[in-house]
């Protein structure tokens, strides 16, 4: 398959990451086509859906061989299913698949046609294979059961910062920032209260720690180029 773009997010590492997309609407991202991709009549009327699908590499997982056997972060990292009963990145093919909102489309001089989308969930430099546009008529079903996927999904913690820490974060990365936080960024099997993490967002090293529910931000630095 060939490369027909790249996004562009605030994420340069997995660790942090929102498990699947949509779930912060505030994280951005921004799609860059190839230039043999850059007809704008390969555009047209895609401005008109407010969501699109968008078909990417694992590259960030490069493996020899697939895992028909898994551990789920949702289960804690400790129980296994088969890697279809998943979205588990070890797969015979690295192929993700994630729904984001189209937020507008710039037609640019120098680099084309470029998406920019909100409530992804990729690392930064990501390759696209695809995009298409989400039919919520046919796409959308709200009666289907999650199995072990729904468990967990009203877990949030409450976020704090050191003082004066809030206001060295850029004022547009803020609320993306605390409901990534929020999302609880550990594996479901770490609950360390003495352990200190770090998510990479924005340009930020972003130190934290949990206890009770409650994620404290002790730190941030800037990240090495």
């Amino acid at each position: 398959m060939k490369t027909i773009a790249y996004i562009y997010t605030d994420f340069t590492e997995k660790f942090g990451i929102p498990r699947q997309s949509g779930l912060v609407d505030e994280l951005t991202g921004k799609i860059v086509f190839e230039k043999p991709y850059r007809n704008p009549d390969a555009f047209a009327g895609l401005e008109e859906f407010s969501h699109i699908w968008i078909v990417w590499q694992f590259s960030a997982n490069p493996k020899k061989e697939w895992s028909a056997l898994v551990r789920p972060p949702r289960l804690g990292g400790n129980r296994k299913k088969g890697v279809f009963a998943t979205r588990s990145p070890f797969r015979p093919n690295d192929i993700g698949l994630s729904c984001v909102r189209l937020e507008r489309i710039e037609y640019t001089k120098e680099e084309g046609p470029i998406l920019y989308v909100r409530g992804a969930d990729l690392l930064n430099g990501t390759p696209i294979y695809d995009i298409k546009p989400y039919l919520a008529y046919t796409d959308s079903h709200p009666e289907a059961t999650q199995s072990f996927a729904a468990d967990g999904l009203d877990h949030r913690l409450e976020v704090e910062f050191d003082e004066g820490l809030l206001t060295q974060i850029p004022e547009e990365k803020r609320e993306a920032l605390c409901k990534v936080l929020a999302q609880d960024p550990r594996p479901a099997y770490q609950d360390e209260p003495d352990r200190q993490y770090g998510v990479a967002f924005a340009g930020l090293d972003v130190h934290f720690k949990v206890q009770d529910g409650v994620l404290t931000v002790l730190g941030l630095e800037p990240l090495q180029t």
